[in-house]
């Protein structure tokens, strides 16, 4: 039998900090320091990352992140990009944007994963993100390379019409039975946020790539100076 005794320590401002473990801390903290600190581009606006907005609709932050997304892996022959607004955790303020800024919105160390998809797996990937919309859950899609419509007077699992590819610089319907390529994140690669689509139909699935964060400051830097926006990719009935 193991047996365990005793009452909790209240740490509190009686308790004397120990000085060479603060010390220790401090030292250790340097170097993170530095690559929060390190700037990584300039945006001439803020970008808006708000939960409200993020889990309900288009946003600036969904925008930037799931475009840097898909530039990272376009060579790879994949058109979409799927990413859930419950991933996007701060805003960034107009001017430098740091490392650390960038960390603050993706904090969760999420790799990029690419896979295959059929269409009609898509739009039920899809269907899964606007199925819980009124409560601000985090499974919304934030999207690139794709745009759909959203009738939120619908049941859920029968909200999402009007589902488009970008294909040759335009726009084209969706093709229930052709296989498209796919960028997510590893959470939702494996089911996470309700996509478990993305984990049982996946094919030729790769879960291991760079960190998210870490794609979305390299995107940022390529761009110098960022504009923050919005588009027609998502719009809601």
């Amino acid at each position: 039998m193991i047996k365990a005794e005793g009452e909790p320590i209240l740490l509190d401002a009686s308790v004397e900090p120990d000085a060479e473990f603060i010390a220790r801390i401090e030292e250790l903290a340097k170097p993170l320091d530095e690559i929060r600190n390190e700037v990584v581009a300039e945006a001439t606006a803020a970008i808006g990352g708000e939960r409200s907005v993020c889990r309900a609709e288009v946003c600036e932050m969904g925008v930037l992140v799931t475009e840097a997304m898909l530039d990272r892996v376009k060579d790879q022959g994949v058109q979409i990009a799927i990413q859930n607004g419950g991933g996007l955790r701060a805003s960034i303020d107009a001017g430098e944007v740091t490392m650390g800024e960038v960390l603050t919105v993706l904090p969760f160390q999420n790799t990029l994963a690419t896979f295959q998809l059929k269409g009609a797996d898509v739009m039920s990937a899809l269907e899964n993100g606007a199925s819980q919309i009124e409560e601000g859950a985090g499974r919304f899609a934030q999207v690139a390379g794709l745009k759909y419509t959203i009738d939120k007077s619908q049941p859920a699992g029968q909200r999402i019409s009007d589902v488009m590819v970008l294909e040759n610089d335009a726009f084209v319907p969706i093709d229930p039975e052709k296989v498209y390529g796919v960028v997510s994140n590893n959470y939702m690669r494996g089911g996470g946020d309700g996509y478990a689509v993305f984990e049982t139909n996946g094919m030729n699935a790769y879960d291991f790539g760079p960190d998210l964060a870490d794609v979305v400051a390299a995107y940022l830097g390529e761009q110098k100076s960022y504009k923050a926006y919005t588009d027609d990719r998502i719009t809601l009935k």
